[in-house]
């Protein structure tokens, strides 16, 4: 019989708190937005930096992040990410000016890095067979479900307290999940998965840095400048360099390219491209 401090569902709770930081956070901003801008007198531009600030580290580090949950433990990275998440969101709250606020956000997107995918594979540590996959069904619905009812909560504190108030509210959920996690999460993690491969993480890093940061700018000035061109460019051949290098590190590579032979495992990463590349 499962004693309740190695119950599974704790670690399904700490997760879903933690991961709902970034799915919270990633819907109610843009209903914040023109109340910041009109708090800073900044302008459109400016302010679509509030969101790109945040995604950018959040792609770069993504894969990283998971390679040093394999290593360190899955747990200490999610504590690390939820811990700076929460110390970040309240220096947004805090804020004197849009630089200060823009610098705290990119704090936030490294935080999500870092908790999202350690999320993940706690709950894919802490399940098996049917139960993994209904674990996991339940942590996305619940991001979904969060993302949806945010802008809600949101759009009513923005109202009645002010904007800084919908950086408040990621406290609770992170000290809801780090209790959670301190007390019933079992340490996870597999030295062998990325313990040597930092060429491969320095690669992904910068190269998804470099088309994120592309996109951005292109999207945020609505033109394709050289520089948006230049950075997109040089992203997509660092991330080709990644690619080989990974088919070279078989096995030691921070992601074995031979678990895309796997159809499951392709499809679902398709969809998720698709989904969020729309989004």
């Amino acid at each position: 019989m499962t004693t309740p401090r190695h119950d599974p569902r704790w670690t399904l709770a700490a997760c879903v708190l933690a991961s709902s930081l970034s799915f919270v956070e990633g819907s109610v901003l843009n209903v914040a937005l023109p109340a910041i801008r009109a708090s800073y007198g900044a302008g459109a531009a400016d302010v679509q930096w509030v969101v790109n600030s945040y995604l950018l580290p959040l792609s770069a580090l993504l894969l990283l992040g998971g390679a040093l949950g394999d290593q360190h433990g899955r747990r200490l990275l999610l504590l690390i990410g939820t811990g700076l998440f929460a110390v970040a969101s309240v220096i947004c709250a805090l804020a004197p000016s849009l630089d200060v606020l823009l610098a705290a956000r990119a704090a936030q997107g490294v935080g999500a890095a870092l908790l999202l995918p350690n999320s993940l594979a706690l709950l894919n540590a802490a399940y098996e067979g049917e139960r993994r996959g209904r674990a996991v069904g339940i942590w996305a619905a619940a991001g979904a479900a969060s993302a949806a009812i945010a802008p809600l909560i949101g759009g009513g504190l923005i109202d009645t307290v002010g904007w800084p108030a919908i950086f408040v509210i990621n406290l609770p959920l992170a000290a809801g999940a780090m209790l959670l996690a301190v007390i019933f999460v079992p340490e996870s993690r597999d030295k062998g998965a990325a313990r040597t491969d930092y060429p491969g993480a320095a690669l992904a890093t910068l190269g998804l840095l470099g088309t994120t940061y592309g996109l951005t700018r292109w999207s945020s000035s609505t033109k394709l400048d050289a520089i948006a061109i230049a950075t997109m460019v040089a992203g997509l051949v660092l991330l080709a360099a990644f690619l080989w290098v990974e088919v070279r590190r078989r096995d030691r590579a921070m992601l074995p390219l031979a678990m895309f032979a796997d159809r499951c495992f392709s499809g679902l990463n398709l969809l998720t491209f698709l989904l969020y590349g729309a989004f």
